[in-house]
């Protein structure tokens, strides 16, 4: 008897055939560099913004501390939303 996770598994595969098959090496490995850099620019943004909240801080500039952290949240889900949209670029190629 098959659980229902296995059961919708099938139901996924044969509504989208293509899903299934696997990933060249040469896929895989532009999905690591894909990775790679966004890591690198999410984490330079965030070097960036820490600073200037930091100084925001130091400054005692609750607005500004504000502004900074929603900018922060804001830029690391656009650089994510970006890398999954590059690789699924590469999935579907």
């Amino acid at each position: 008897m098959k659980s229902a996770y296995e059961l919708a598994m099938e139901r996924l595969s044969k509504s989208d055939p293509g899903s299934s098959k696997p990933l060249t090496a040469e896929k895989r490995a532009k999905l690591a560099e894909i990775d790679k850099v966004y890591k690198g620019k999410i984490a330079e943004r965030e070097i960036f913004l820490r600073q200037q909240l930091e100084k925001a801080l130091t400054g005692h500039d609750a607005e500004e501390v504000s502004k900074i952290s929603k900018q922060m949240a804001s830029e690391k889900s656009r650089l994510e939303e970006d890398r999954e949209a590059e690789k699924d670029k590469v999935r579907s190629s």
